[in-house]
């Protein structure tokens, strides 16, 4: 479904619709964070610096992705 068709259903009052996209959102905002997270280590960041980016103490950041 595109954009477009998101946002006139929406328009529409469809609940269903946009709890579907906030879930969906959700899903892909996660994926970009391990993503990103994973490529700054790559490239020396430290956990310090990532919770900096990501507004999140660099314990928090390490608990969920120091494995």
């Amino acid at each position: 479904m595109d954009v477009e068709r998101i946002s006139e259903r929406l328009k529409a009052g469809d609940p269903a619709v946009g709890l579907r996209a906030v879930s969906a959102l959700h899903r892909l905002a996660e994926r970009v964070e391990a993503l990103s997270v994973a490529a700054a280590r790559e490239q020396g960041w430290t956990w310090e610096q990532i919770g900096d980016a990501l507004g999140m103490s660099r314990q928090s950041v390490h608990a969920k992705y120091g494995k």
